[in-house]
C-alpha cells in the first residue's frame, strides 16, 4: 500500500507541475508582453492557418478556449520544416483553417510569441481564403548570411 500512496502523490505533483507550466506559458500575465511595434488586432473575425501543434483540438482548447471551427486547408508555396514553414514554390502544406475572434487571435499570438519567435503574415490558401499564417522570425545570423531559401523568404515577407 505504501507504493500506491507514493504513486498517487507523485502523479498528483506531476499533474500540478504540468498544469502550472501550461498556465505560466499560455495564460499568465508574465513571460510575454506583446511588442509595442505590433499593430492592434482588428476587431473582426479572423481566419488562421495552422499546421503544427494547433491541429490538435486539446491544444486549441488550452490555448484559445475554443475549437476555432477547424476545416481542412492547404497552403501552397511553402513546405514544413519541423514546426516552421519555408518558402518552396512547388510544395504545399496540409493543415487546418480556424475561424477565431479577436480575443482568440490575441491568445494565439501569445502562444506563438508574436514579434519574438514568430510573425503573422496574410496568405491566400488553396481554396482562395485569406488567412493568417505564423512564420518563424529570422535570427541575426540568418539576416547577416542568409541561405538561398532564407533570401527568398526575406524578399517574400518584407
Amino acid at each position: 500500500m505504501n507504493w500506491l500512496k507514493r504513486l498517487l502523490v507523485g502523479s498528483t505533483v506531476l499533474a500540478i507541475g504540468i498544469a502550472g507550466w501550461l498556465w505560466l506559458t499560455m495564460l499568465s500575465p508574465w513571460f510575454y508582453e506583446r511588442p509595442a511595434h505590433l499593430p492592434d488586432i482588428e476587431q473582426r473575425t479572423h481566419h488562421v492557418f495552422v499546421y503544427g501543434t494547433l491541429r490538435y483540438s486539446a491544444v486549441r482548447w488550452l490555448v484559445m478556449g475554443a475549437s476555432g471551427k477547424p476545416e481542412p486547408a492547404q497552403l501552397n508555396g511553402f513546405e514544413r520544416d519541423g514546426l516552421d514553414l519555408s518558402p518552396s514554390a512547388n510544395s504545399h502544406v496540409e493543415g487546418l483553417v480556424l475561424t477565431v475572434t479577436t480575443d482568440q487571435l490575441a491568445r494565439l499570438d501569445r502562444y506563438e510569441r508574436l514579434g519574438i519567435r514568430y510573425e503573422r503574415i496574410e496568405q491566400t490558401l488553396d481554396d482562395g481564403t485569406t488567412a493568417w499564417v505564423y512564420v518563424r522570425l529570422f535570427t541575426h545570423s540568418q539576416l547577416v548570411s542568409p541561405s538561398p531559401a532564407q533570401r527568398l523568404a526575406l524578399l517574400t515577407y518584407r
